[in-house]
């Protein structure tokens, strides 16, 4: 058997156009195969075409057609979030240019742990972030894998900043990585303050920091607030959060994961008026950014608290290579092997500018406020509430919590839409998350029709 070839070096980009050929025809005969949103069967049976497939995992001899089947056979089992009914997660269709860029990526295959394995990746991603922190009023950003990293990143600087004692206070909202990080790290039980509209509410939270700053043996505070939340899109009233914040000297972090792309939109952005007084803000570029995962980033509006993450490692950033100019790489993340994910968005952000980013984050959510307008006349279907950013939810007039898990269950088992789930006001909710700038009104039309037709009478 001959020795296989590289991607990289001057042979590489000879070697990967006819794969890249294969690649591209193994996902358009795969997505033709699945025909609808979703595959249909529901688990037993993808698993069981997924086993076909594949066969011995490691057989002794290889299969020169593995690449084309397999690729086949994921695109005919995937989740498609191109599709328009593919609508129940903060899971975007990727930019086609921002994913030919992640192939350059994984051709040359930079590791963003030194600087003598990503000479150009380091300098890239030093200009991205910077300019990234300062749209969201901050001084400076790391790359994370997304908004679980970064909400688990901004307790950590600040537990390093403030001291273990520090106490988390978060809205009923928020999302789950939070209080998870606080007790990865070790931090006292978070104080969990009621949401009841959905949003955290501002009078309990002064309660609880005139508790906090109180008599008695109280630590430093760390609020977080949320940017659109995961359920509903939902942003809470950071101008309130942050003057309570500098009042009663507590740290404030923003989970702006989902909101944060508002930022590029000169229609939405004075949704996240009182963002730039957060301390850290947590980003998600593979949300309203529409980048291949991962693309997740955490602000800091102070660059002294990422001190707290340099480490020494003789052979990544040794102190006279340091001194001598080399850049060190190791205080910019956790991780320390980590793939330059800068390059897809830096390339976004000079293709589309922000003008073409707006234009985006306007089209969807238009596109919520339309599908909003179809649910709100529609005599066979209840709204939630008009849509923040581009979330929207709704229910059959009158059917129980049960009866709406079952029509949503019926759709994904059978590839017909992909919708979510929301339990607010203590009723359950099917949740529409619309993140696909070409949907068209008839998609949504029928989206709504696919879902009456399912509800029993």
């Amino acid at each position: 058997m001959s020795t296989p070839s590289l991607a990289s070096g001057p042979d590489g980009p000879h070697t990967l156009r006819p794969l890249l050929d294969t690649v591209l025809d193994a996902l358009r005969d795969g997505t033709r195969a699945r025909r609808g949103p979703l595959p249909a069967g529901g688990p037993t049976a993808v698993a069981a075409r997924v086993r076909d497939a594949v066969g011995d995992v490691l057989p002794d001899h290889g299969d020169p057609n593995a690449l084309r089947h397999l690729v086949h056979t994921l695109a005919e089992g995937s989740a498609d979030p191109a599709h328009p009914h593919c609508a129940a997660h903060l899971h975007c269709p990727p930019l086609a240019v921002a994913t030919a860029a992640d192939l350059a990526v994984s051709t040359l295959n930079p590791s963003l742990d030194s600087w003598d394995q990503a000479p150009a990746a380091s300098e890239l991603e030093a200009l991205v972030t910077r300019a990234l922190a300062q749209q969201a009023g901050a001084a400076d950003a790391l790359i994370t894998t997304g908004g679980t990293e970064s909400n688990q990143l901004a307790l950590l600087l600040a537990r390093e900043t403030h001291g273990a004692r520090i106490r988390l206070v978060h809205g009923a909202n928020a999302h789950h990585s939070l209080p998870r990080a606080a007790w990865l790290l070790g931090l006292p039980a978070p104080l969990v303050i009621p949401a009841p509209t959905g949003t955290l509410d501002p009078a309990a939270l002064a309660e609880t920091l005139t508790t906090l700053s109180g008599p008695g043996p109280h630590g430093p505070v760390l609020v977080a607030a949320t940017a659109g939340t995961t359920d509903a899109g939902l942003i809470d009233p950071l101008p309130e959060i942050a003057a309570l914040c500098r009042a009663h000297h507590a740290r404030l972090h923003i989970d702006a994961a989902y909101g944060g792309g508002l930022l590029f939109s000169d229609r939405h952005r004075p949704k996240l008026t009182g963002l730039d007084a957060a301390d850290t803000i947590t980003l998600d570029l593979h949300k309203l950014g529409w980048q291949p995962i991962a693309a997740g980033l955490l602000t800091v509006k102070d660059p002294r608290d990422l001190t707290t993450l340099d480490q020494r490692a003789d052979y990544l950033n040794a102190d006279d290579d340091t001194d001598a100019g080399l850049p060190d790489l190791l205080g910019r993340s956790l991780r320390t092997t980590r793939r330059p994910d800068v390059l897809k968005i830096a390339v976004t952000l000079k293709t589309l500018g922000r003008t073409g980013l707006a234009t985006l984050v306007d089209q969807v959510c238009e596109h919520a406020h339309t599908f909003a307008d179809l649910v709100h006349h529609h005599p066979a279907f209840e709204l939630h509430a008009r849509p923040t950013i581009s979330t929207v939810l709704f229910r059959p007039t009158g059917a129980t919590d049960d009866a709406v898990a079952a029509v949503r269950r019926h759709l994904l088992t059978h590839g017909r839409a992909v919708l979510g789930r929301a339990r607010l006001d203590g009723r359950l909710w099917l949740k529409a998350t619309l993140l696909n700038p070409h949907t068209r009104p008839d998609d949504l039309t029928g989206l709504l029709t696919l879902v009456e037709g399912t509800t029993p009478r």
